[in-house]
């Protein structure tokens, strides 16, 4: 399909910003059910939203030979969620319409307002804004209305989430009744569904989402971790896939921050975007990230938003969000225009279950996959290493003369081996995860077919953590974190499995430094946690438990329960409550404490 029955004008600036076939949401907004009515258009982010309304609009911008109606007053005004988004979309306007002479204002906060004020008395056909800046210069007296044809709501039920309802109804109640509306949204929650019942006449619904995925162009993947191991899965990952722009959301500023300190001390260029940073700080970031200076954003979901890199190929939801249309306006970063992008869940393992209910939910199938391994990401590295070394390169005489003084003092071998470890030197080193939380496998890990089990006398009941105890045995037992496999944290006591090659060295070291003050013992176990609690519970079926007196049964074991009490407190008789049977003691109203 091709751009057909535009003007002229348009026609060159498409082709001349190599626009050869409209996009889905694009062919839709021109179809010819679509001219002249209100839309409702349900697209995801960076479909080519903005060039579809700007199409969509020319009917009410230029006459029928393409120059622009004349008029006083703005005759088209577009509210945008964010500043950077409002900036997007008048950039993107201004290139389409500059052949046809329309002039363009923006009004958002951040910038000069007086300077904005006098933009729209010199007279401007469209004005970008932010809810916010329009309504001050609407009852300034700045930005007047009258006269307005047509009004779209880019990223609507972003407005509404970040509290602009006011805003944007006292804007469109300052508007000819019979102007024409179109609203851009990327979900359509009820309060979307409200509005435009209020604000639009016989509205055309258009959706190019796909069914059975939130957005066609992501693949979503999930992975659950242990709730300890979540910073280390961030770092994995970014090595792994090595995109040239990831974005990593949080929900919580001060989480935004602990992870930005985290990831700068590890050697990423990675920058931050929250509540707590300023605009200025704002621009500075999305320009490294743009320059590509800095290749990781950390940010908050309300910061983030409006925000379009066309490099940003990768998501990671480092926490959790709080539901499906969250999750889709984060993963709605990337994946943009038909690139291809990837977005990740995070999922401590107790949350699984409500994760996998949200993706049922946006109709997202999600593939589980296990954590990337510090052995992932060295493969992945080696290869990635060897396609940079391997490309051709043409050898400038400067360069030939330091190759061949290398050649000269160094083997070929040696000039590789130092290359492969520069090459290394530039990248932060992977982490190795601690799956202790995960469900029990199937079978005997692997490597661990003949493990031996240990028990430490330490467990939850004394702050038992993995993060210590890994540390502590490898010192202890003088061996490296491969070697110890499961752990299983319990109430008073921790078993732990070490791999069968290094279980008898592990036990004479341990054995050797039991005298140190720090009160854990290291004792071997009878078999694995399952074998040995079935056994105990076998053992206690034979012998009885153990006690250390004379048995007292316990009142009221044998025969029916009394229907009374004598020991004076007033005391109901024993009622059953319910078909369960269960009940109790219960004392008089007049006796209850």
């Amino acid at each position: 399909m091709t751009f057909q029955n535009l003007p002229t004008l348009l026609s060159e600036a498409l082709a001349a910003r190599g626009y050869a076939a409209p996009t889905p949401v694009q062919a839709a907004v021109l179809e010819p059910e679509a001219e002249g009515r209100d839309l409702v258009v349900s697209a995801q982010t960076g479909s080519g939203k903005t060039v579809a309304f700007g199409l969509a609009m020319a009917p009410q911008l230029l006459d029928e030979a393409g120059r622009p109606r004349p008029a006083m007053t703005p005759l088209a005004l577009i509210i945008a969620p964010t500043r950077e988004l409002a900036l997007q979309v008048s950039r993107e306007l201004t290139w389409l319409y500059q052949s046809s002479n329309v002039r363009v204002a923006t009004c958002v906060g951040g910038m000069n307002p007086s300077v904005e004020r006098r933009a729209l008395s010199y007279g401007a056909h469209i004005v970008v804004g932010t809810p916010g800046r329009l309504r001050d210069h609407l009852e300034r007296g700045a930005l007047d209305l009258e006269e307005l044809a047509v009004a779209v709501l880019d990223e609507a039920d972003e407005m509404l989430d970040m509290g602009f309802r006011e805003d944007l109804e006292e804007l469109l109640d300052a508007t000819p009744a019979g102007r024409r509306t179109m609203l851009f949204s990327a979900t359509m929650p009820q309060p979307i569904v409200a509005l435009a019942r209020r604000y639009q006449q016989d509205a055309l619904r258009i959706s190019t989402v796909g069914e059975d995925r939130g957005h066609g162009d992501i693949s979503y993947q999930a992975m659950a971790i242990a709730p300890a191991d979540i910073e280390r899965a961030v770092v994995n990952l970014l090595r792994l896939h090595d995109a040239e722009t990831a974005m990593l959301f949080c929900a919580t500023r001060d989480n935004v921050r602990h992870l930005h300190s985290s990831l700068t001390e590890r050697g990423f260029a990675v920058v931050a975007l929250s509540g707590e940073h300023s605009q200025n700080e704002r621009n500075a970031a999305l320009q490294a990230l743009r320059d590509r200076r800095a290749k990781v954003c950390v940010a908050t979901d309300v910061a983030a938003r409006g925000i379009d890199l066309p490099s940003l190929s990768l998501v990671i939801h480092v926490e959790i969000p709080r539901d499906a249309e969250t999750l889709q306006h984060r993963s709605g970063r990337t994946g943009r225009a038909g690139k291809k992008g990837t977005a990740i869940l995070l999922v401590p393992y107790p949350r699984r279950r409500r994760v996998e209910g949200m993706l049922r939910g946006a109709r997202i199938a999600a593939e589980w996959i296990n954590p990337p391994s510090a052995a992932d990401i060295r493969a992945a590295d080696n290869d990635r290493m060897l396609e940079a070394l391997l490309a051709p390169v043409e050898i400038e005489d400067t360069d030939r003369e330091l190759v061949n003084r290398l050649l000269a003092e160094r083997t070929p071998e040696e000039i590789a081996a130092a290359l492969v470890q520069a090459h290394r030197a530039r990248m932060p080193e992977p982490e190795e995860l601690l799956a202790t939380e995960a469900p029990p496998p199937k079978g005997p890990r692997e490597g661990f077919e003949g493990s031996s089990w240990f028990r430490l006398n330490v467990g939850r009941r004394h702050n038992a953590d993995p993060r210590w105890i890994l540390p502590l045995l490898c010192r202890r037992g003088h061996v490296s974190r491969s070697d110890i496999g499961a752990i299983r944290l319990a109430a008073n006591e921790t078993l732990f499995e070490i791999a069968g090659p290094a279980a008898a060295r592990f036990l004479e070291a341990v054995q050797r430094t039991s005298e140190e003050d720090d009160g854990v013992e290291i004792t071997p176990a009878d078999g694995a946690p399952r074998e040995e609690a079935r056994r105990n519970r076998r053992d206690h079926q034979h012998t009885g438990p153990a006690r250390s007196g004379p048995h007292k049964p316990k009142p009221y074991q044998h025969g029916p329960r009394p229907e009374g009490r004598s020991d004076g407190q007033g005391a109901k008789p024993f009622r059953k409550k319910g078909p369960g049977g269960q009940g109790g003691w219960k004392k008089k109203p007049d006796q209850a404490r």
